[in-house]
């Protein structure tokens, strides 16, 4: 599964497992769809980047005998939650709503 989440400030797409945690970040239900009023976006913004604060940083790649080794990056909780704080910041400063729901697998093709 897919969510958007989307706005008048914005738009953008994440894996539903990640989307689902970080909304449960924001001190929502997780419940997909829904939408956060644009009264209440600054309070879930603030929850949000506290409960951040709290995940752990990616591990470092591994080293070979020959040097470091360079294999792809795995992509951080908190990389990958960068789109909903911008998108949050962005909401809390007009203020106006955000709402989220299922991303149709089909509608992403190219």
């Amino acid at each position: 599964m897919l969510i958007r989440f989307d706005s008048k400030v914005g738009t953008f797409v994440t894996f539903g497992d990640i989307g689902v945690k970080l909304l449960q970040m924001t001190g929502h239900s997780g419940d997909v769809p829904g939408a956060i009023l644009g009264a209440d976006v600054a309070g879930a913004l603030a929850r949000l980047e506290a409960a951040l604060k709290d995940v752990p940083p990616a591990a470092e790649p591994p080293e070979d005998d020959d040097g470091p080794v360079r294999p792809e990056r795995e992509i951080s909780f908190r990389q990958r939650a960068w789109p909903l704080l911008d998108l949050l910041t962005r909401a809390a400063k007009k203020p106006c709503d955000v709402m989220w729901a299922e991303e149709p697998p089909d509608s992403l093709r190219v």
